[in-house]
């Protein structure tokens, strides 16, 4: 390339390029003013050439520039190559917005010996605007941030739906054995029914004899002329401990209506617990609904604890009564595997203005503070694998929630778990908060 030609280009490069460049001789008379320069101070190169820069503009930090520039001249105290952070070295009228509010152009300068021979004819400097990219950063950082709260939600999302999916699984689990528990009970009620109907016959036909053989009895003065036949009617009476037999034929009758009619019970109670035919909201006494699950519970609960109940005076409730059910069960279970050997489980009843409480108690092991945070969290168990699913305590508390009402804990390592299910009355809005715990 031609020298006049390299010099026009190397003209054109300075003057074009994004870096703002500006020269200045010992005097600090400025000699170099490129298009940056120009367009970013509104000061031509015609209007600052020759002049002081500090006359110039007055608002720099001249004794930081000047002494800056000094060092350069001299060569003392200066690395080409390092670089000084001066974020308003020339306020520039347009005031570029950057993170943090309206602040003047960021700038990193440097400065640049020029020499001719040994010694430093001019000091050239570089300031380079990288405001553009302080607006990128921050563009990116609020995109980053919005990301993550989409992160965050989508988390969210996926565990309600991870909740929902069990929930979900429970509910059909619960619902199928309901429905199996409806069909045994039907199944039950069948044979019951005409065995009962028997006895009752039985009953009648065994005092009808027991009425003739009396008769009989008194008919026995009459054999006394043929004493080998009395001989071998007594022989009989003997044999077969007839008196004993009078006394103990009503004692096993009784005892025998008395296991139809726990059965004729147990299949109540089977069938108030699965209610399958009732899904609709309804009234219903609370006290039914938890010695039918006591009752289900039963063969899970005998070997490890007592169970007490203390009911107060309940009004009926406006719920569902097969979920709420379902929460009794997760709970009598639950607090009958959190004993070891053998405790105590105590149920009470309460009203509290319009809330009542169901507080079921047991003397187990109690729960650590680092797991009770956790206890309502889908799928978290402290069972063995294959012990439980971990949805018991969540599905009780989505129950309890759909019916307005929220479950409380109180544990103590040691001393026992208290778990407080509170219900509204009614299913009115507006409801008055219950009370924390009740004694």
């Amino acid at each position: 390339m031609p020298p006049d030609d390299q010099f026009e280009m190397l003209s054109f490069i300075v003057d074009h390029v994004e870096v703002g460049l500006f020269a200045i001789d010992p005097e600090f008379r400025i000699t170099l003013w490129n298009g940056f320069m120009a367009m970013h101070s509104g000061k031509t190169f015609d209007e600052v050439k020759g002049r002081n820069l500090f006359e110039c503009f007055p608002e720099l930090p001249s004794k930081w520039l000047e002494k800056k520039i000094q060092n350069v001249f001299l060569l003392k105290n200066y690395a080409f190559t390092s670089w000084e952070q001066r974020p308003h070295l020339f306020k520039f009228p347009h005031n570029r917005s950057v993170t943090g509010g309206m602040e003047s152009m960021r700038q990193n300068c440097t400065f640049l010996p020029v020499k001719r021979g040994d010694v430093v004819d001019h000091v050239c400097v570089a300031l380079f605007d990288y405001t553009d990219t302080a607006l990128f950063q921050k563009q990116l950082t609020a995109t980053i941030a919005a990301l993550e709260v989409e992160k965050g939600e989508q988390r969210k999302l996926i565990a309600q739906l991870a909740e929902a999916q069990g929930q979900l699984l429970q509910a059909e689990k619960m619902a199928s054995i309901g429905q199996l528990a409806a069909g045994v009970a039907h199944e039950i009620n069948n044979p019951i029914g005409f065995v009962n109907g028997n006895f009752g016959s039985l009953e009648s036909y065994i005092s009808d004899l027991m009425r003739l053989l009396s008769e009989y009895e008194g008919l026995e003065t009459l054999l006394e002329q043929y004493p080998q036949a009395l001989a071998r009617v007594k022989a009989v009476k003997q044999d077969i401990e007839i008196d004993f037999l009078r006394e103990d034929l009503p004692q096993l009758f009784r005892e025998s209506r008395d296991g139809l009619d726990r059965v004729k019970r147990i299949v109540q109670d089977l069938k108030d617990f699965s209610r399958v035919d009732q899904v609709e909201w309804q009234s219903a006494n609370l006290h039914d609904c938890l010695n039918s699950t006591l009752s289900i519970v039963q063969n899970e609960v005998k070997y490890k604890a007592d169970v007490i109940k203390n009911y107060g005076d309940l009004p009926l409730v406006e719920c569902m009564p097969s979920q709420l059910n379902q929460v009794f069960l997760n709970l009598l279970v639950n607090a009958a595997q959190a004993i070891k050997d053998r405790g105590q489980i105590t149920i009470r009843t309460a009203v509290e203005q319009d809330w009542v409480v169901v507080a079921v108690s047991d003397t187990g092991s109690g729960i650590p503070p680092d797991v009770v945070k956790r206890i309502f969290d889908p799928f978290f168990t402290t069972k063995p694998v294959g012990s439980g699913t971990g949805l018991g305590l969540s599905v009780s508390y989505s129950i309890v929630s759909r019916h307005g009402g929220r479950i409380d804990v109180d544990t103590q390592v040691g001393a026992g778990t208290t778990f407080l299910v509170w219900l509204p009355i009614t299913q009115t809005k507006g409801a008055t908060e219950p009370a924390q715990a009740v004694g």
